[in-house]
């Protein structure tokens, strides 16, 4: 059976993408964020292509997620960003990043003689030691790898913060003495070598994001959406469609009803009218707008007289800054977000 909603996933582009970060890094080594099962792309596949240009640094959330992906292949590092909480057991190949005074305690209690990582909270306020009160003597006895900190704001290059961060990231740095430090995402990459450190770790910019404007032009889009068409009516003027009866046709056209919805990561941002401009996609070099609400598992789009019918797909406008700007959601949320009823294909 053939799903009605596909989801294509270019590798080479990922490739590309990771390609370019690595050539920003310059001699900081580069990592990969593959959380949240690859951005929602399939961690597996994404650490197996990563894996061939070179990657061995792989940055999951918890040990739970790293143990739905199965045993860490040889050669490759695999960190849980979210430290060793209660209840995690040790693996092969995992290094915890440890956040609390617990997590130190837990880790000193079970594993004092392996590798672990730390982070300080720099300005997030979010994960990690506070840096204002941070006393680095909590870290003895540990078998210390690399000191990690996360930049707030790097997708703004003019935010103060960054350079605040930033001072205070070094200075920790010099008082913990650590053997390689790590303070970049995919932003922070593009922010310059001062914020490169040891050990770079790009996200969302790997899968097609723009983390901020210096990417623009140099990031591949990685993930496209296409979905079919259900059912194609006629509307005559007055004729509204959707749930509230928010789309009133102001000319004789055709609705397209489309097999996704917000079960499917096509979330109600798309909607017109809506918090935003609202979805479109497109077939044969023609563009169309979504009419009215997205529904669970369908939504509707204005086709007007394009020669469409069921069984015909569209091309969601799933571009992420575009997409981004036409829902008012963040990109992030519109690569995490998506569904598991995709076919998925991969090349």
């Amino acid at each position: 059976m053939t799903a009605p909603l596909r989801l294509r996933i270019d590798l080479d582009a990922l490739a590309a993408n990771w390609r370019w970060f690595a050539r920003m890094s310059a001699s900081a080594r580069t990592g990969a964020a593959v959380k949240a099962d690859g951005y929602g792309l399939g961690a597996r596949e994404v650490v197996g292509r990563l894996a061939e240009e070179g990657c061995r640094d792989f940055f999951f959330t918890t040990y739970d997620e790293i143990a739905a992906f199965g045993a860490v292949p040889d050669g490759l590092t695999f960190y849980a960003l979210h430290g060793f909480r209660d209840g995690d057991g040790l693996r092969a190949g995992v290094v915890p990043i440890l956040n609390t005074a617990a997590q130190v305690a837990r880790w000193r209690e079970v594993a004092p003689d392996l590798r672990c990582d730390v982070k300080v909270d720099t300005g997030m306020n979010r994960l990690g030691f506070g840096w204002k009160d941070f006393d680095p003597s909590i870290l003895g006895g540990l078998q210390l790898g690399t000191l990690h900190s996360h930049l707030a704001c790097a997708d703004d290059v003019d935010d103060p913060l960054n350079e605040a961060q930033l001072g205070r990231f070094r200075a920790l740095v010099a008082q913990v003495g650590p053997p390689a430090a790590s303070l970049a995402s995919s932003g922070g990459i593009c922010l310059g070598g001062d914020y490169h450190f040891d050990l770079t770790r790009p996200g969302l910019g790997l899968y097609g994001g723009i983390p901020n404007a210096a990417a623009a032009g140099h990031v591949r889009p990685v993930v496209s959406v296409q979905a079919q068409i259900l059912q194609v009516r006629d509307m005559e003027v007055g004729d509204s469609a959707g749930y509230g009866a928010t789309w009133t046709a102001q000319r004789r056209t055709r609705l397209a009803t489309v097999n996704i919805g917000y079960a499917d990561g096509y979330l109600r941002g798309f909607s017109v009218p809506g918090p935003a401009k609202g979805g479109s996609a497109s077939a044969g070099g023609e563009t169309f707008p979504v009419a009215g609400r997205v529904s669970m598992d369908m939504t509707i789009f204005d086709i007007g007289a394009a020669d469409l019918g069921e069984g015909d797909w569209l091309d969601m406008t799933y571009d992420l800054p575009t997409a981004s700007a036409q829902s008012g959601l963040s990109q992030y949320e519109l690569l995490t977000g998506l569904g598991h009823r995709y076919q998925r294909d991969y090349a």
